[in-house]
């Protein structure tokens, strides 16, 4: 397992009642109602949350990988992410999704960039070898 040598940031959240309760963050900035997966009652799932955060740092991998190349991502780059909570053999499980539109890039140049952000993104690299993922480009 890899040490951090330098922490760039640490985010902070209190959170209350587990998936029917709530969650903030220290600075306020967060502050989110929480609600079982289909339940249809208000508030965010951690399924949800998960996806878009992960969703968001996967488009600044693939910004770093752009910029590598002297390319610049266009404004529209968007990635669609699906985690699904499952079980398999009596346990609770995830597995995940990650669709990306890179407009104007062609389609083997967007496959690259998809691919080093795969393996450069913290969160892919949190659940490498631990969950399914399969990444598409749209």
């Amino acid at each position: 397992m890899t040490t951090i040598e330098n922490v760039l940031y640490t985010g902070r959240t209190h959170t209350t009642g587990g998936r029917e309760g709530a969650s903030k963050s220290d600075d306020g900035s967060l502050d989110v109602k929480l609600s079982p997966p289909g339940s249809g009652r208000p508030g965010s799932n951690p399924e949800q949350l998960f996806a878009a955060g992960w969703s968001a740092c996967f488009i600044g991998a693939i910004g770093l990988a752009a910029a590598k190349r002297k390319i610049k991502i266009p404004t529209e780059t968007a990635v669609d992410a699906e985690v699904d909570l499952g079980t398999a053999e009596g346990s609770y499980f995830l597995q995940a999704r990650l669709t990306v539109s890179l407009p104007g890039i062609e389609t083997e140049l967007a496959r690259e960039l998809v691919e080093e952000a795969h393996q450069t993104c913290p969160y892919s690299k949190a659940t490498r070898g631990n969950i399914n993922v399969k990444l598409k480009i749209a």
